[in-house]
């Protein structure tokens, strides 16, 4: 069966968190809690507000790339005039599905819903494995992203 794209659902979640944390760990991050109930809270809010959007791949029944954009406003900057940015994450394919365009498709749909949403940048922080997949996509590195840990 060939894959397809639909957008998440919340029908979908639990699958898609589990999937998010399965990338997380990939990532080498380390668990210290249980992740799952802060996730499905922000994801069910997020998307019921329309400030987060997600497409998936699916082969069959089966969930095998996930994405996801968060929408946030800050004040119009002269880089971005609409103050509107996209948080892209949740980027992530299953092993078995790798290398065939899927999160090249998956990401193709999350910036058309950028652009949608009027967003004038959509940032990212790339682990290891996707910068190629997001600089061939046109992504820049900026040097002056910073973070403070509170």
């Amino acid at each position: 069966m060939a894959v397809q794209y639909k957008k998440l659902t919340e029908k979908e979640l639990d699958t898609f968190i589990e999937m998010r944390i399965c990338q997380l760990r990939e990532e080498g991050a380390k668990e210290d809690m249980d992740l799952r109930p802060a996730l499905m809270d922000y994801y069910k809010r997020h998307m019921s507000e329309g400030t987060f959007v997600s497409w998936l791949a699916v082969d069959g029944d089966k969930i095998v790339g996930t994405s996801g954009m968060s929408f946030v406003e800050k004040p119009p900057y002269f880089g971005c005039p609409s103050g509107k940015i996209g948080l892209l994450s949740s980027m992530f394919t299953s092993g078995d599905y790798r290398r065939q365009g899927i999160a090249r498709e998956l990401l193709q749909r999350v910036i058309n819903e950028a652009k949608e949403y009027g967003c004038g940048s959509v940032q990212i922080t790339a682990s290891d494995m996707g910068v190629l997949l997001y600089t061939d996509f046109g992504f820049v590195k900026n040097e002056n992203f910073m973070q403070y840990r509170l």
